[in-house]
């Protein structure tokens, strides 16, 4: 799955620890989202949207 977190986190100017602070989640965490290495469970991506004021659509595409 794609996804424009660290685009919209760079954006923003924050580091990986302080998306994963707004999350309540680790940095590795955040890491591996943005790296697609790990696909956030539902209530996780809708905290993520939520941080970017957007909608989980907007932020999360699947490949193919």
């Amino acid at each position: 799955m794609k996804n424009r977190l660290r685009e919209l986190r760079a954006a923003r100017r924050w580091s990986q620890a302080d998306l994963a602070d707004r999350l309540d989640v680790s940095r590795q965490t955040v890491n591996a989202i943005e790296t697609g290495r790990y696909d956030p469970s539902l209530p996780l991506a809708f905290r993520i949207a939520a941080v970017f004021d957007s909608r989980i659509e907007e932020l999360f595409v699947p490949e193919g």
